[in-house]
């Protein structure tokens, strides 16, 4: 089961859309900030739902004097959910701000919490947001949206990040399983948040394993391009089989790196086998955690690869062909070093970078890695870049050669572009791609411009850029089909050649 995961700035005419699990997006209408986040679950008497979670940040909201002489903000949110032209469910709403005597010092945020039943299909999922109290005109989003919960598989439901959470015995919106709930609705963690607390559930074990019969959860943390979990990340108990199983744990990240993470969760019978997965994209940014010099101090180069690689200019080009396929923790070394540092610092790092990538042959790794990057160099390389640093370079370079690509260099309606393929990535993505896309075929620059891959550039206007060689305007009106005599690139991000 995979739910969608958006991140939506009205501001800027490029729109980062981050899919996967749970939903996540920020609403900019002028000076209004609003954060959207959304997960789905499995109720048995109504069936699959979806939670919404929105929370207006007070200050940046316009308040009006209200019928009790109060200030007051409004905000008028439309939500559709459609297949097809069919509306499945609608809700139409004002969200209202706590009243306030003044407007001079606002600190609080204001939040809210619904539920909508959604039978299992690919919807549309449509959103509207206005400040009432403003002139800015509303924002429209679209997004796709999968509910998934069969009854003859083990489900983990979406992954409900949780900023707090408190015990009670009266139910309320944010109420489930005996606690009140507050959301977390980013999937950003800042250094001064050290704690990652989640919230899921489980279906169907007792019907797929029988009544009270033993398993397995286990839930971790793992690099977003990597196939291992942080050893230090790691959680796992015993569960006896029921209709609905809870999760709720956290994880203290005051150590974690900063970077791009999966947070997992596991479903595994007796024999390891996995009966139900999901997971979650989280970003941590924590600039105290970095590689030091003192940490590659003990590290012995002798007799290894590296100690052959003496000339500095060339050891400085290979640290930096790394830059695709590096941590955060290790392009921050290489950026304050690789000009300041001697020869045998450079050396370690570089040697302590591939025994990370392969511990028994990193020398084989290297160079199977070497060969790669000569590709893509003779490949992408344009006037002032070579192939390495280039867009379409890198995604080679850190996701590997793609399935299927779909070039269309001189459609009359659009600048050319390539559409990358991915059947499926090592991180366990599927049916992914990559739109690149130049306004000049001479200079070999291709610029990412779209991709549906959790942690990448993703702008859900694309097409409005390709059809602005003969549309030009403003992209954050309307949508672009490919009406357009010549235009192809919707169907082949469908369908790729």
């Amino acid at each position: 089961m995979e739910v969608s995961k958006l991140k939506i700035a009205i501001k800027i005419a490029s729109v980062l859309i981050i899919i996967f699990l749970v939903g996540f997006s920020s609403l900019h209408a002028k000076s209004l900030n609003a954060f959207l986040s959304y997960a789905t679950f499995y109720a048995a008497e109504a069936g699959p739902y979806i939670e919404t979670y929105l929370t207006v940040e007070g200050k940046s909201a316009n308040y009006l004097l209200n019928k009790n002489n109060k200030f007051q903000a409004s905000i008028q949110v439309i939500v559709l959910f459609k297949i097809g032209d069919e509306i499945i469910n609608y809700d139409k709403y004002e969200l209202n701000s706590p009243e306030l005597d003044d407007t001079i010092k606002i600190t609080a945020n204001f939040i809210d919490q619904q539920r909508y039943t959604l039978p299992n299909g690919n919807y549309e999922f449509e959103i509207q947001l206005w400040d009432k109290n403003s002139e800015a005109k509303p924002f429209i989003n679209l997004q796709p949206l999968v509910i998934n919960y069969p009854e003859t598989e083990v489900v983990v439901s979406g992954i409900e990040l949780v900023s707090s959470y408190t015990k009670t015995e009266e139910g309320g919106a944010l109420s489930k399983h005996g606690y009140d709930i507050v959301p977390y609705i980013f999937n950003y963690y800042p250094e001064h948040i050290n704690k990652v607390t989640f919230f899921a559930e489980v279906y169907n074990t007792a019907a797929i394993l029988g009544e009270g019969e033993k398993y397995l959860l286990k839930y971790y943390i793992v690099p977003i391009d990597k196939e291992r979990p942080l050893a230090k990340y790691i959680q796992q108990k015993k569960e006896i089989a029921g209709a609905v199983n809870i999760i709720f744990s956290e994880f203290d990240i005051s150590n974690l790196p900063s970077g791009n993470y999966f947070l997992v969760i596991e479903a595994r019978d007796r024999k390891n086998a996995i009966l139900g997965l999901n997971r979650i994209f989280i970003q941590r940014s924590n600039p105290k955690i970095q590689i030091s010099v003192m940490d590659l101090a003990n590290l012995d180069i002798s007799n290894t690869f590296v100690s052959r690689i003496s000339d500095i200019d060339t050891l400085r080009e290979y640290i930096s062909y790394l830059n695709p396929i590096s941590s955060a923790q290790e392009r921050g070394f290489a950026e304050a070093h690789l000009h300041t540092s001697d020869v045998e610092t450079l050396q370690k790092f570089f040697y302590n970078f591939w025994v990370s990538q392969d511990n028994l042959e990193p020398e084989k790794a290297w160079n199977t890695y070497l060969s790669e990057v000569n590709k893509v160099n003779y490949a992408y390389s344009t006037q002032i870049q070579k192939g390495y640093e280039t867009d379409r370079g890198r995604i080679y370079l850190k996701y590997g050669a793609p399935n299927a690509i779909s070039e269309s260099y001189n459609e009359p309606a659009t600048y050319p572009y390539e559409i990358w393929h991915y059947y499926v990535l090592e991180n366990g993505q599927r049916n992914k791609k990559f739109i690149f896309y130049t306004q000049d075929m001479v200079t070999n620059d291709f610029t990412l411009l779209h991709s549906d891959v959790t942690g990448e550039l993703s702008n859900y206007r694309w097409q409005q850029v390709l059809y602005s060689r003969v549309r030009p305007g403003n992209i954050d009106q309307g949508t672009t089909e490919d009406g357009i005599w010549g235009g192809n690139s919707k169907r082949y991000f469908d369908i790729p050649r």
